[in-house]
C-alpha cells in the first residue's frame, strides 16, 4: 500500500489525493484537470492562503514581499528559479504584505522580504533579507 499525499490545486484550489510515488511524474488536477505543479511561485490571498497551509502535505514555502521593496525585487527572480528546483517536494508561494495586511499582521511580519517555511500547517523556520536561489534552497534543505 502506498502513502497517498494531497495536495491542493494552485488553479482551482481543489485538494487531490495522490499516490506519493506519482509526486514526480507532473501529475494534473483531477477536477480542473491544469497541472498541480507549474514550476512557478502561486500568488496567495488570505483564502488561498490557509487552503494551502493546511491542506497541503507537502512543506509551503512563503515569501512575504511588497512591490515597493527593492531587496524583495531583487530576490524575485531567484524565489522563482528555487520554485523550479524545489517543486514537487515544496510549494511556493508568495504573500502581498500590502494587499494581506491581515496575514502579514498574523505572522508578525516586521522586514521584507521574509520567507516562512511551513510543514503540516505549522511554522517550521523564517529568514529576513533576500537571498540566492542557491541559498534558499541550501536554508529550505537545512530545515527539512
Amino acid at each position: 500500500m502506498s502513502e497517498s499525499l494531497h495536495l491542493v490545486c494552485p488553479h482551482c484550489q481543489a485538494v487531490n489525493r495522490l499516490p506519493a510515488a506519482r509526486l514526480s511524474k507532473t501529475p494534473n488536477c483531477g477536477q480542473c484537470h491544469h497541472a498541480l505543479f507549474n514550476g512557478h511561485p502561486l500568488i496567495l490571498n488570505s483564502a488561498s492562503f490557509d487552503k494551502h497551509l493546511l491542506r497541503n502535505d507537502i512543506p509551503l514555502l512563503v515569501d512575504f514581499w511588497a512591490d515597493w521593496c527593492g531587496p524583495c525585487k531583487m530576490m524575485a527572480p531567484a524565489f522563482a528559479q528555487a520554485a523550479q528546483l524545489l517543486e514537487p517536494r515544496v510549494r511556493l508561494g508568495k504573500v502581498d504584505t500590502e494587499a494581506e495586511q491581515q496575514l502579514s499582521a498574523r505572522y508578525n511580519i516586521r522586514s521584507i522580504p521574509s520567507l516562512i517555511l511551513f510543514k503540516g500547517g505549522r511554522e517550521l523556520a523564517r529568514q529576513a533579507g533576500a537571498m540566492g536561489a542557491q541559498d534558499i534552497l541550501r536554508w529550505v534543505g537545512s530545515q527539512l
